[in-house]
């Protein structure tokens, strides 16, 4: 299914995207990127196409340090702003189903930030959450979560160093009945399995499935 290239207005500036529509969706998911690769990264592109095929349409998007060809990420305040304007721009072409928001580890935790400042939105898909930096356990990125009762699916890597297993399973069992874990065995922070060869954008597709599958049952 063909991308349609749109600018989005944020504030001052404004911010590219990719968007994407199959017959009769049934939801809209707004999908931000990680901190070191923006909209058009395979794994979010395969992972877009195979949303698309689940009857979802997507709407994908660059934070301005990527369109600008910075290499450091927005602080949170600017991309909070961003995700907002963004979801807005999905409402407006997603009349009569809900909207939902996805994000690559920073871009989820944005979302998250987001949510937690007002951001409405059905629920929240994480693609691997950076609980923590890696190696540093001690420095979590959770105050947050436990304000939030939205459906929210984690997915995540069992070798995911920024986010250790024990951790995150506390994190998630502390936030309630509202968050599950789809734990991926052996993925990296990518989802990348050691010794198993396969593309980035096949990596993404194969999460799709379990994605729809929640914004179905918690739509």
């Amino acid at each position: 299914m063909p991308d349609e290239a749109l600018t989005i207005p944020a504030g001052d500036d404004s911010v590219s995207a990719l968007y994407a529509r199959p017959g009769n969706p049934f939801a809209t998911l707004v999908i931000a990127h990680g901190a070191g690769a923006g909209k058009e990264h395979p794994f979010l592109a395969g992972f877009s196409s195979a949303m698309n095929e689940e009857g979802v349409a997507t709407l994908r998007f660059n934070f301005p340090y990527r369109d600008a060809g910075r290499r450091f990420p927005d602080r949170p305040p600017a991309a909070i702003s961003v995700w907002k304007a963004v979801t807005d721009a999905a409402h407006s072409r997603s009349t009569g189903v809900p909207v939902w928001a996805a994000g690559k580890s920073f871009g989820g935790r944005m979302a998250s930030m987001a949510v937690a400042d007002g951001m409405d939105v059905a629920g929240l898909v994480f693609l691997g959450y950076p609980l923590h930096p890696p190696g540093k356990p001690d420095k979590l990125r959770d105050e947050h979560l436990y304000e939030l009762s939205l459906p929210m699916l984690f997915l995540q890597g069992t070798r995911d160093s920024f986010a250790t297993p024990e951790l995150l399973d506390g994190v998630v069992s502390r936030i309630g009945a509202n968050a599950v874990i789809d734990w991926r065995e052996g993925g990296g922070h990518s989802f990348e399995v050691a010794g198993v060869k396969k593309s980035a954008a096949e990596i993404g597709a194969l999460l799709a499935p379990a994605v729809a599958e929640f914004m179905r049952a918690n739509g």
